[in-house]
C-alpha cells in the first residue's frame, strides 16, 4: 500500500465547508417554497374551476312540498316583484299590456348571444338573472348585455336552492355573484331571483326567511306570472302559447337562455315578441315595471344597477382574471394529462419490450463480447468523510476475482477517512491499494485525480459507500472485448432496503433505473453510467476532457460526452454493486435534487448534439429527446394524474376515479414484477408499491419541480455529502 498527496496548499479554515453548505441551503429554501407554491397554485386553480362548475361545494337538493303557513297571504297572492322598502314586505304587479321579459341561468356562450341579437333586432329589453359562476366564465357576454340596455339580476353563484343553505353560504352566493358582475360589467344589482322559484304562491316556510334576509340587505326578489316552460322543449308553438298571459294582463314572463339545448327558445322568441306587439303589448325591464308602478328605488329605467367602485370593482376584476386563468389552464392541463398518460404507458410498453429483448440477447448461451478480458484494471474510489463505509468498500474489493489496483482519492476528508483506508488495507493485506489525498475540490476533481494516477487502460469508478460482489469487476469489464465499447454501466442495488424508504428506493432502482438502462442500451443512447458502478476506457475519459465539474451530474455529463465522441456505452446487468441509499427524506431530497438538476444541466450543456452529425447527432436526436420526455417532461407533469385522480374522487365520480387509478397501478405493478423477475429479486417488496405511489412518488415530483425552478431561476450547488451509516457490508449480508 502506498500513500501520496496532491494539490498541496494552504489548509482550509475549520468550518468552511459547513458554512458553505449552510449558505447553499439558505439559497435553496426560496426555490423549495416556490416549488410548493406552484403545486398550491395548481390545486387552487382546480378547486376554483370545480367550484365554477358546481363540482366543489355543489348542492343539487331542491325543496318541494313544504308548507307556507308562515308566509303572509298578501305575499302569496301578490304580484311577481317582492320588495322590502322601509322593512315592509310589498309586492308589485306588472301593468296591463306590459311584458317584463326575463331569462334565467345564463350567460351561455352559445344561446345568450343569440337571445341578445333577437332582443336588439326587435328593440326589446330583457332582464337576465345570471348565475355568478357563468358570469365569471363569460364576462364579455354580460358586458355586451348591459351595454345593450338590458337589465341583470343575481341568480346565485352556483345555482343552489338557498332554503337549504346556511346564512353564511347565502351571503357568499350573493357576494360572489356581485363581484362577478362588477368584474364583468362594472356594476352591481339589487335584483334577485332564486333558483327553482316560480310564482309567489310557491314561497314556503323555508324560503321565506331567505327572502326576508335578502330584502333587509336591499334586494328585490323577482318571481314569474307566466312560465314558458321552454326548458321542457315542448315545441315552438307551445312555448309561445304558454308564455302568453291571459287577456290583456301584464306579466313577468320566464324564458331560459342557458341550461341545455335552447334552440326551440331561440326559434320561439321572435314569434312571441311579434305576437305580443301585435296585441298592443310593450316590453320593459323589471325596473321599468317598478318605475311605472311608482315603486322604483331610484330614477331612470336601470335603477337596479349601481356602478361598482373601490374594492368591489378591483376584487371583481381579480375574480374574472383568476377564472380566466383557470379556464385556460384546466383544458391545457387536461390535454397535458392525456399526453402524459400516453407517454407513461408508452414508456412502460417500450421498456418491457426492449428489456425482454435485451435480457434474451445478453443471456444467450453463445453470447460473448469477444475474448475474455483478463488484464488488470484500476478501481477509483473517490471519498469524502466516508469513515463509516470505506472499510467495507475495501473489504469487498479484496475479494475481487479480477486483478485490480485500488486508488482511494480522499477529497479533503476531516473524519480520518484516509487513515481508516490505510488501516483497512493493511489489515486485509492489500498491497494494491494507494491512498491519494487532495484538497477538497469535489467529486469530479477526485475522479480525475484517480484517472491521472491510474496505471491501467481500464478504470472502474465506484462510490465510497458502495460494496462490490467478488465477480463484479470481472463482469463489468468483459464488454471491453468489443473495441467499440467505451464505457460500461453496472447494476446498482440498494443495500439498505429493509426500511420503508429503502424499500421504496429499491423498487425505483430495479424498475426505473435498471429497466431503463436495458432499453437505452439497445437503442445505443445510455444517458447515465451510475457513479456507484461504472467502467471506462482511460483514454476515452481523457479524450473528452475527463470528469467535468460544469454540472452536478458528472456521471451523466461524461456519459453523453462519450456518446458524442463516438464511443459505445452498454449495460452489464450481472455486474452488481450494493450502495447505501439515503436513510431519511431530507437526505433523499438532497440527493435526488442534485441528480435531477444535474441531469438538466448536462442536457443543456450538450444541447448542440441535436444539430450535430455522426454519433453526436445520433444521441442528440434519439437519446436526448427520450431523456427529456421520460426523465424531465413526463415526471414534471405526471403529478397531474394524481391530482386529477384525487379531484375526481372527491368531487366527480369516486368509483370511476378509483378504478382508473387502480388500473394504472396494476400496469405499473406488472412492469415492476417483470423488472424484479429479470433482476431475480424478491417480489415481497412490491407490496410497498401502492404506498410508494401515494407518498414517495409525490416527493420525487416535488424534487423535480424544485430542480426545474432552480434551472429557470439560475443556481448552482456544491457536491453534497450525505450522512452514511455503514450498514451496507458485504454483498452476502444484503442479498
Amino acid at each position: 500500500m502506498t500513500t501520496s498527496t496532491s494539490s498541496r496548499g494552504r489548509r482550509r479554515a475549520p468550518g468552511r465547508i459547513e458554512r458553505a453548505a449552510g449558505r447553499a441551503a439558505a439559497l435553496q429554501r426560496p426555490r423549495v417554497i416556490l416549488a410548493f407554491l406552484l403545486l398550491l397554485a395548481l390545486t387552487c386553480v382546480m378547486l376554483l374551476d370545480g367550484y365554477l362548475r358546481a363540482e366543489v361545494g355543489g348542492d343539487q337538493r331542491v325543496r318541494t312540498g313544504a308548507g307556507s303557513s308562515e308566509v303572509p297571504d298578501d305575499i302569496l297572492d301578490g304580484g311577481p316583484i317582492l320588495t322590502f322598502r322601509g322593512g315592509q314586505a310589498t309586492t308589485v304587479s306588472v301593468p296591463a299590456r306590459t311584458i317584463a321579459l326575463t331569462f334565467d341561468d345564463g350567460p351561455d356562450p352559445t344561446w345568450t348571444p343569440k337571445v341578445l341579437d333577437i332582443l336588439r333586432k326587435y328593440d326589446v329589453p330583457g332582464t337576465f338573472f345570471l348565475v355568478g359562476s357563468m358570469v365569471s366564465r363569460y364576462p364579455g357576454i354580460v358586458s355586451t348585455m348591459v351595454r345593450q340596455g338590458n337589465e341583470v339580476g343575481v341568480h346565485t353563484f352556483t345555482h343552489v336552492d338557498l332554503s337549504y343553505q346556511s346564512g353564511a353560504r347565502v351571503d357568499r352566493e350573493m357576494e360572489q355573484t356581485q363581484l362577478a358582475l362588477a368584474g364583468a360589467a362594472g356594476i352591481t344589482t339589487t335584483l334577485f331571483r332564486a333558483p327553482y322559484s316560480s310564482e309567489t304562491d310557491a314561497i314556503d316556510n323555508w324560503s321565506w326567511p331567505v327572502y326576508e334576509k335578502l330584502g333587509q340587505d336591499g334586494y328585490t326578489s323577482v318571481f314569474v306570472d307566466t312560465d314558458s316552460d321552454d326548458w321542457k322543449r315542448p315545441g315552438v308553438s307551445r312555448i309561445v302559447q304558454w308564455a302568453t298571459p291571459k287577456g290583456t294582463e301584464g306579466a313577468s314572463v320566464l324564458f331560459h337562455d342557458a341550461g341545455g339545448d335552447r334552440s326551440q327558445t331561440i326559434e320561439a322568441l321572435p314569434k312571441y315578441i311579434e305576437k305580443m306587439k301585435a296585441k298592443g303589448y310593450t316590453f320593459t325591464t323589471v325596473s321599468g315595471v317598478m318605475e311605472k308602478q311608482g315603486a322604483a328605488a331610484g330614477p331612470g329605467p336601470h335603477s337596479a344597477h349601481h356602478a361598482a367602485t373601490g374594492a368591489t370593482l378591483y376584487e371583481g376584476r381579480a375574480l374574472i382574471a383568476a377564472v380566466a386563468v383557470a379556464e385556460w389552464t384546466l383544458p391545457v392541463l387536461s390535454a397535458g394529462l392525456m399526453v402524459v398518460g400516453v407517454a407513461v404507458l408508452g414508456r412502460f410498453g417500450m421498456m418491457v419490450v426492449l428489456a425482454r429483448r435485451h435480457h434474451r440477447q445478453r443471456n444467450r448461451r453463445r453470447f460473448t463480447w469477444g475474448p475474455p478480458v483478463t488484464e488488470p484494471v484500476s478501481v477509483i474510489v473517490p471519498a469524502y468523510n466516508e469513515k463509516e463505509c470505506i472499510a467495507n468498500t475495501l473489504a469487498s474489493l479484496a475479494r475481487s476475482t479480477h486483478p485490480i489496483e485500488i486508488l482511494v482519492v480522499d477529497d479533503g476528508s476531516t473524519d480520518g477517512t484516509s487513515e481508516i483506508a490505510r488501516s483497512a488495507a493493511a489489515s486485509l493485506g492489500m498491497a494494491n491499494v494507494r491512498v491519494i489525498r487532495q484538497e477538497n475540490a469535489g467529486k469530479p476533481a477526485a475522479l480525475n485525480n484517480g484517472v491521472r494516477n491510474a496505471r491501467y487502460g481500464i478504470v472502474v469508478m465506484m462510490d465510497g459507500d458502495t460494496v462490490f460482489e467478488p465477480d463484479t469487476v470481472r463482469r463489468l469489464v468483459q464488454p471491453f472485448a468489443d473495441p467499440s465499447v467505451g464505457a460500461v454501466a453496472g447494476n446498482a442495488k440498494v443495500g439498505n432496503r429493509d426500511t420503508l424508504i429503502g424499500a421504496w428506493q429499491h423498487i425505483e432502482y430495479v424498475m426505473g433505473f435498471n429497466l431503463d438502462r436495458r432499453m437505452y442500451d439497445l437503442l445505443r443512447c445510455m444517458p447515465t453510467i451510475p457513479g456507484a458502478v461504472g467502467a471506462f476506457r482511460r483514454d476515452a475519459v481523457l479524450e473528452v476532457g475527463g470528469m467535468s465539474d460544469d454540472t452536478l451530474a458528472e456521471d451523466t455529463d461524461i456519459t453523453i460526452a462519450l456518446h458524442r465522441a463516438g464511443r459505445r456505452v452498454v449495460y452489464e446487468e450481472h455486474a452488481r454493486a450494493w450502495t447505501e441509499a439515503p436513510g431519511s427524506f431530507k437526505q433523499l431530497w438532497s440527493q435526488r435534487y442534485r441528480w435531477s438538476y444535474g441531469t438538466m444541466q448536462a442536457l443543456w450543456k450538450h444541447r448542440k448534439s441535436l444539430t450535430d452529425r455522426g454519433p453526436s447527432g445520433r444521441f442528440g436526436r434519439v437519446g436526448m429527446p427520450l431523456v427529456v420526455v421520460f426523465q424531465v417532461v413526463t415526471p414534471v407533469f405526471a403529478p397531474l394524474i394524481d391530482v386529477f385522480t384525487v379531484y375526481s374522487m372527491l368531487f366527480v365520480d369516486f368509483r370511476a376515479a378509483l378504478l382508473a387509478w387502480l388500473a394504472v397501478l396494476a400496469v405499473q405493478l406488472l412492469c415492476a414484477a417483470y423488472a424484479f423477475r429479470l433482476d431475480r429479486e424478491k417480489y415481497r417488496y412490491l407490496l410497498m408499491m401502492p404506498l410508494q405511489q401515494l407518498a414517495y412518488r409525490q416527493m420525487m415530483y416535488l424534487v423535480l419541480i424544485h430542480s426545474c425552478v432552480t434551472a429557470l431561476t439560475g443556481g448552482r450547488l456544491r457536491w453534497q455529502k450525505l450522512k452514511r451509516t455503514g450498514e451496507v457490508g458485504t454483498p452476502a449480508g444484503v442479498s
